[in-house]
């Protein structure tokens, strides 16, 4: 079996997988890091977005293997020092959540979109953007304020 080495959340890892193993199942289940969900293992939901080398990926149909030697961060790596980031202090504020399942992938998007786009966004971009990642509790409303007010910020 192959092993991977990647810089996740900042920290040096490293473990033994199948060559089939997902990076979500690598982060999950060999790292313990639960926040990035899995939704629908078909990269249609978007709840398990991460970042790998600074872009927002689906990691439900990453392979953990063509991730050796990546940056990853995931929902857990984005508040420094006790502070939550921008964007998750933005959802908080705005209530971008209801079961909070798609948050996670939510917040990650918003991110990339923020890095990607700019802070002033419109709703249409912000929008059309998240058009692979699925909230089955919201309108879309609150999540598409808080993704705004968090580009704002950072």
């Amino acid at each position: 079996m192959p092993n991977v080495s990647m810089k996740v959340n900042g920290k040096d890892v490293s473990g033994e997988v199948e060559g089939r193993t997902l990076l979500v199942q690598f982060l999950r289940e060999h790292l313990n890091l639960t926040g990035t969900h899995v939704g629908c293992d078909t990269s249609q939901c978007g709840a398990c977005v991460v970042h790998v080398d600074g872009k927002a990926i689906k990691s439900c149909t990453a392979l953990a293997a063509a991730c050796d030697g990546a940056v990853v961060i995931t929902i857990e790596g984005l508040a420094k020092d006790g502070n939550l980031h921008p964007m998750q202090e933005a959802f908080r504020e705005h209530h971008g959540l209801q079961c909070g399942f798609c948050t996670p992938g939510m917040i990650m998007a918003g991110v990339d979109i923020a890095k990607r786009r700019g802070k002033k966004l419109t709703e249409a971009t912000i929008r059309s953007e998240l058009d692979g990642n699925i909230c089955r509790c919201t309108g879309y409303h609150n999540i598409v304020k808080a993704i705004q007010a968090g580009a704002a910020k950072m």
